[in-house]
């Protein structure tokens, strides 16, 4: 059963954010008043708990979140935001926890929104901060892991980069991420009624937004219809009042069926990247996080493949 403090982020979000995603219009209202008030800079509480540095990247900034010493594994973590919107506190709250138990080293790129930018200089850039990246540390020791947008753009990074024939990364992390934008699957509308978050008519207003006219349906823009072969073990965490977990559970299957080892973490009741935020349900996902990455065993299998620590719902 969620829990009250979910419920009550969950009014919270029908009656400010679901705005944001209501129209075209609504999310244009929304990046303009956002653009006033955005910081992507990490709090100062996470230079106070660990070593970071800054450096450019194609003329945006690259934070790196130094690993506990003797440690080789390093997170590329991509941050959601609908391609339109900075990186938040939460964001840098669930960073900052996976550094502090994992002693991963990671690196978050501030990479290029929309609309002032396009997928074309996006993925020039994260592109450009995963070969750097491969410079310093082997591709069996580097995690992709994004919310949102950010785990599309992990999934579309690691499809790029089998095409440039360049070593893959060993596992990714995928918290509610979108990956299929060309609404062939009828049961995201349906699921938009239960998604106190995300709408379609905002959100499709933010693809064209980032898309630079490339087709919905392009893997590049819809991972869903690329090679998932080329993918790593995978962790995908969604939540059944999210309109993109219709189409999560379909990647899992195409991506099992393609030889890729999936878990998959199904939260009842949960809406888009409930990870995020501070609640009971967060608590769990993030510990099944911790254990995917950490290596720990499965106590839990069911007959999908999926599994949970807590015992939670999972397929």
């Amino acid at each position: 059963m969620p829990s009250l403090k979910s419920h009550v982020v969950s009014f919270v979000l029908r009656h400010s954010r679901k705005q944001a995603f209501s129209s075209p219009e609504n999310l244009q209202r929304w990046i303009a008043y956002a653009r006033k008030t955005e910081d992507h800079q990490p709090p100062a509480s996470l230079h106070q708990r660990f070593d970071v540095t800054t450096r450019s990247v194609s003329g945006f900034p690259v934070y790196d979140i130094a690993p506990k010493a003797g440690e080789r594994k390093r997170i590329l973590y991509l941050h959601g935001g609908a391609y339109v919107f900075q990186i938040t506190s939460y964001h840098w709250g669930l960073i900052a926890e996976m550094a502090n138990r994992l002693g991963f080293g990671i690196t978050v790129p501030i990479y290029p929104i929309a609309p002032e930018h396009d997928f074309h200089a996006m993925f020039g850039m994260v592109g450009e901060v995963y070969r750097q990246m491969l410079d310093e540390t082997e591709a069996e020791d580097i995690v992709f892991m994004g919310d949102s947008a950010g785990g599309n753009m992990a999934v579309v990074l690691t499809m790029m980069a089998a095409e440039d024939a360049l070593p893959l990364p060993s596992r990714h992390v995928l918290i509610s991420p979108g990956l299929d934008m060309s609404l062939a699957n009828p049961e995201v509308f349906e699921a938009e009624r239960n998604d106190p978050w995300l709408g379609i008519s905002g959100g499709l207003e933010a693809v064209r937004l980032y898309s630079a006219g490339i087709d919905r349906s392009d893997w590049h823009i819809s991972p869903l219809y690329g090679d998932l072969s080329v993918l790593p073990k995978t962790l995908l965490l969604t939540g059944s009042h999210d309109l993109l977990s219709p189409d999560n559970l379909i990647f899992a299957q195409r991506a099992r069926a393609a030889g890729v080892d999936v878990d998959v973490v199904y939260e009842k009741g949960m809406f888009h990247v409930w990870p995020l935020i501070e609640m009971p349900e967060a608590r769990r996902a993030r510990d099944s996080i911790v254990a995917f990455l950490a290596g720990e065993p499965k106590t839990r299998r069911t007959e999908a493949g999926g599994w949970s620590l807590q015992g939670q719902v999972a397929t």
